[in-house]
């Protein structure tokens, strides 16, 4: 019936090592827990007796229309969780024509996750290379790819000790704990582990990460480190980009007005004010705080879009009041992944649009974009 629920049921069918990579933050998981406690420090403020009974909550963005104003936020190795996870999330996703973003960090290849979804987005963990960028560019134009979503907000590998301390590490490494776990879940070994090795017959690869789509597998170190080159990465890629780019280029992991300014100066089409679900910096802002500020420091045409901690229909209109023009959503279609495929992530698209139609009702708006400060207020 909710989000809450898939992530409990999401709980019981992975192995602890697997869903703790899934739901856990950094460090103390401060920034984690503050994504969360945001939503409690906007109320509503609804309206009376203005007839709601035409809602609607379609959305446009670059001149193309969202049934609703959420998407499927991209996910790394989502394979641990469900065999051709981005798969189910894509083909849902085109189903229900909200926005896909294929994780570079995935392991099914670009090529065929465009025939899910011929209109997913693409986001890459880019080193400071041009010779690195420039052939991965090719390849998502071959593709079909629009939008290119640029993650800033990992130049480094966090401090996640909750995967360290489960035995969970990227490169994945096979140990005794981590067999034992999988055996004592046995829905996530014969749908995850046996389903790989008999259809793909081989590891999984991350196929989208740079340029070959051969990749290298989750269980390699590749040359140079896995995030190596990524601190290299400054505004001027970012600059040559966008004359090399002809599609969106927008930047995910924003959470500094002067960032916003800076990328509508330099003609980029957006921002995502993210804290990468509160698995970067510790002690970092909630999303929903840092975005009024990011929202007022840019003109009202520059999209800003957000993601992190958002688990209910009201956590999204909350958003959406505050500036918003999408959002994005991780955890909660990768639970509804993990329990039952694409019926699963369906079956949370239907969730939170249906919680976004009745408590739109409920504050007196029929349209989400008549959204604004006078819906909400703010305890501070």
């Amino acid at each position: 019936m909710s989000v809450g629920d898939f992530e409990r049921a999401a709980k019981s069918v992975l192995p602890r090592a697997v869903f703790g990579y899934v739901n856990g933050g950094t460090e103390d998981c401060h920034t984690l827990a503050a994504n969360r406690d945001a939503f409690r420090s906007v109320q509503f403020r609804p309206r009376g007796l203005v007839g709601v009974a035409d809602r609607t909550q379609a959305v446009e963005l670059w001149g193309r229309r969202y049934r609703h104003p959420f998407g499927i936020a991209p996910m790394g190795v989502t394979a641990m969780c469900r065999h051709r996870c981005e798969w189910d999330l894509a083909k849902a996703a085109s189903h229900a024509e909200i926005p896909f973003v294929l994780s570079g960090l995935s392991t099914l290849a670009m090529e065929t996750v465009r025939k899910a979804d011929a209109d997913f987005w693409y986001q890459g963990y880019l080193p400071g290379d041009r010779e690195v960028i420039e052939p991965l560019m090719r390849r998502l134009q071959a593709n079909g790819v629009d939008v290119l979503v640029v993650t800033i907000d990992t130049p480094l590998g966090a401090n996640r000790e909750n995967n360290q301390r489960n035995g969970f590490t990227i490169p994945f490494k096979f140990s005794r704990g981590l067999l034992w776990d999988g055996i004592r879940h046995p829905r996530w070994s014969a749908n995850v582990f046996a389903r790989t090795l008999l259809s793909d017959r081989e590891i999984p690869r991350f196929r989208n990460v740079v340029a070959d789509a051969r990749g290298y597998r989750i269980t390699e170190e590749p040359k140079g480190g896995l995030r190596g080159g990524r601190d290299r990465l400054d505004w001027s890629h970012l600059a040559w980009m966008r004359e090399a780019w002809p599609g969106r280029i927008v930047l995910k992991g924003v959470a500094h007005p002067g960032d916003a300014q800076i990328a509508e100066r330099m003609g980029l089409d957006g921002v995502i004010v993210s804290n990468h679900g509160g698995r970067q910096l510790d002690g970092a802002q909630g999303s929903l705080d840092a975005l009024p500020d990011v929202v007022a420091a840019v003109a009202s045409t520059f999209p800003v879009m957000v993601d992190g901690g958002f688990r209910r229909g009201t956590d999204i209109l909350k958003a959406l009041a505050l500036g918003a023009r999408m959002v994005f959503l991780g955890r909660p279609f990768l639970y509804g992944a993990s329990v039952a495929g694409q019926a699963g992530v369906a079956r949370v698209i239907d969730i939170l649009g249906t919680e976004i139609d009745r408590n739109l009702g409920l504050l007196g708006c029929r349209d989400v974009a008549e959204l604004g400060s006078d819906f909400i207020v703010s305890r501070g």
